[in-house]
């Protein structure tokens, strides 16, 4: 019998100051039976990072990328039912990030355990005709911070600012500084 996954709620309280997005999102996150607290709690970052500021080009929603390789860990698709944003997490191969280039408008990817800065080093020369990429690192020893958080119910405060990010529960707070590796000068 196959496990199923667990179901998470969000509430996350964002107020973007770079991009002018303020706002309360309810979210749902199925986690995967293999998915860590980490990597979900990277998920739901990338969510804050990169919410639009309404959903008139579609909205930004979580995809069923452990599920189907064909789907990233979140995408916006437009009403057209185009992809404007297609965002992984985690330490995506060559082929999978220049695939998904020209099948969307922008591409990012956060990587997060300690051992991308060697998997960036086998991928960094193998991308660079996908202009629409950026990659981004959050350093280990703050994703595993961000995973210190997750609970089945979560009341998520979220300020960016200046390209840091804090997020905290009212108890605890973290603060992330995402690190540009590739296209996100």
């Amino acid at each position: 019998m196959a496990l199923k996954a667990t179901i998470y709620k969000a509430n996350l309280q964002i107020a973007d100051m770079d991009r002018n997005v303020y706002g309360d999102h309810g979210v749902t996150i199925a986690r995967h039976p293999s998915e860590t607290d980490e990597r979900m709690m990277i998920r739901l970052l990338a969510f804050a990072l990169n919410v639009p500021a309404d959903n008139d080009n579609g909205a930004l929603d979580f995809a069923k990328d452990l599920w189907d390789t064909d789907e990233p860990a979140l995408w916006q698709k437009d009403l057209t039912d185009q992809i404007v944003q297609w965002i992984d997490v985690g330490q995506p191969d060559e082929k999978r990030m220049m695939r998904a280039s020209p099948r969307a408008e922008r591409v990012a990817v956060y990587a997060f355990s300690a051992s991308s800065p060697i998997w960036w080093n086998g991928v960094a020369t193998k991308i660079t005709r996908a202009e629409n990429l950026k990659v981004w690192l959050i350093p280990a020893e703050q994703s595993q911070a961000l995973a210190a958080l997750a609970q089945r119910t979560m009341q998520l405060q979220v300020t960016i600012q200046d390209g840091h990010v804090w997020i905290g529960d009212g108890a605890d707070s973290v603060e992330i500084t995402p690190q540009p590796l590739y296209g996100a000068a």
